[in-house]
């Protein structure tokens, strides 16, 4: 019996189909722990419910030396991948430096705080003894942004995990390759260290229908959303209980006692970190007369390029945007080079340069638009007290980040008196304030709109009480 081309085509399509069928039958039958690939799960519903078992697994059947153990070999297992995972963050986003990337995410992976940040608290008296502990939330939902993509993704997964929690990810639609991949070698570096499958999951397609999902998902007991203040707002009014890190807006003044070569050679490192797109990276300056043009010297000998007020005008022109009575930045620009922006405007011969500066007015929309990019703006004042002023104002009461460089203790009180931001740098870029060159942990969740500040493990877990009464086991 022959058959035409048009029939065997016809067969194939047939056999094909219910083979498909049957795939999907068997995947809707299967349990939603054997549904994802290394952590990705093709529907929300089905990671959050596998996360749930995996922390429930994680809770019952792991003690803190097993989480020391696994957080260890992710670190490891991370370290490994730095230089490709910082490239294909640049390539995906087209925003920020691949040698600035390798630094931030070096130091998320070393200096990210593990278990051992969980201490217990004890006290015994003559009516006994009373023991307060870390416990965990139990599953996480975490929303990160494609600024950070992936520092975000390992900073939150140490720091969640560790604290005993699993965590379903949302992540940016712009980093949603990256970040699905760096979930995967998480969750594979967790299940070679002995460690429940799961415990890290995404999705490939990441969308708001997706938050919905988790917002009234029972199964998750906290929502995390790190990127804009419209992102926060949104998990603040969903009745879950949320940590949320929001815009910063970071002014920096530079007073006439300050050391100003290190002041120029500080904010020149900080401004151009990843093309500032690091939400607490120096926004704007505001210096005293007496150096400002010492200051703008030497940030010129620095490496800066110094723009005039055409060329500042037309970069206002290409790279923000007038929403309302606000402006706000144009996502064509964010993160973008330096160069790229002068390239853009006619300047063809400054390819290696990192930092744009302008000595702008006081109401110049640079000053007061959170804008992520690689431009600082700069506000002579007549005195002290005018620049804190014009710097408080700056904030926008974010209560994100701040820096001052001077030598007058009294003068660093009051500025940092004034701005009530979470970090507030001295003498050195801010950077420093969330250990990047500084003392300290690394966050890459900053939580100055829920109050948490630099989060860790302790951020993510709930203290549970517990009392031994009538005086038992007390030995005196």
């Amino acid at each position: 019996m022959e058959f035409t081309s048009q029939e065997i085509q016809a067969i194939v399509e047939q056999v094909m189909k219910n083979l498909d069928q049957s795939r999907a039958a068997a995947y809707a039958k299967a349990p939603a722990s054997e549904k994802g690939r290394d952590g990705v799960f093709e529907n929300v519903s089905d990671a959050i419910e596998a996360a749930h078992v995996a922390q429930r697994d994680w809770y019952e059947n792991y003690n803190l030396a097993d989480r020391k153990r696994i957080v260890e070999n992710i670190r490891r297992t991370g370290l490994q991948h730095v230089e490709e995972l910082a490239r294909m963050a640049v390539e995906e986003t087209g925003m920020g430096r691949v040698e600035d990337k390798i630094v931030k995410l070096t130091a998320t992976l070393k200096d990210t705080p593990g278990p051992e940040c969980l201490t217990t608290d004890a006290i015994s008296g003559d009516s006994g003894l009373m023991l307060e502990e870390h416990a965990p939330f139990g599953v996480i939902g975490a929303i990160t942004p494609s600024t950070n993509p992936v520092a975000t993704v390992y900073n939150n997964a140490i720091s969640m995990i560790s604290g005993g929690n699993s965590v379903v990810f949302n992540v940016h639609p712009g980093a949603k390759k990256v970040c699905a991949y760096s979930v995967q070698l998480i969750h594979q570096a967790i299940v070679e260290a002995g460690g429940p499958r799961n415990l890290v999951v995404t999705t490939p397609e990441p969308t708001m229908e997706n938050v919905t999902v988790m917002t009234k998902s029972p199964h998750i007991r906290l929502m995390a959303g790190t990127g804009g203040m419209p992102m926060v707002i949104s998990l603040l009014s969903s009745g879950k209980k949320t940590i949320g890190a929001g815009a910063g807006n970071p002014p920096i003044v530079v007073d006439e006692t300050a050391d100003i070569r290190k002041a120029a050679k500080e904010l020149y490192r900080g401004a151009s970190f990843d093309n500032g797109i690091m939400c607490f990276a120096e926004k704007e300056v505001f210096v005293l007369e007496e150096v400002a043009s010492e200051l703008i010297f030497d940030l010129v000998d620095e490496g800066a390029y110094l723009l005039n007020n055409l060329q500042m005008e037309q970069i206002v022109n290409l790279c923000l945007q007038k929403k309302g009575n606000e402006w706000v930045p144009n996502k064509k620009w964010v993160g973008k080079n330096a160069s790229v922006i002068l390239e853009a405007i006619g300047v063809t011969d400054h390819h290696n340069t990192r930092l744009l500066i302008a000595e702008v007015p006081n109401e110049h929309p640079y000053v007061g638009c959170e804008q992520l990019m690689p431009v600082l703006p700069i506000v002579r004042c007549r005195n002290f007290d005018e620049a804190v002023d014009r710097a408080v104002a700056a904030e926008h009461g974010n209560r994100h980040t701040a820096g001052m460089y001077s030598k007058n203790v009294d003068r660093m009180t009051k500025f940092s008196r004034a701005i009530e931001t979470t970090i507030f740098v001295k003498n050195g870029s801010t950077l420093c304030g969330d250990g990047i060159g500084g003392e300290g942990n690394i966050t890459l969740t900053i939580a100055g709109p829920t109050g948490e500040g630099l989060t860790n493990a302790v951020s993510f877990t709930r203290k549970r009480r517990c009392v031994l009464a009538d005086g038992g086991l007390r030995v005196i």
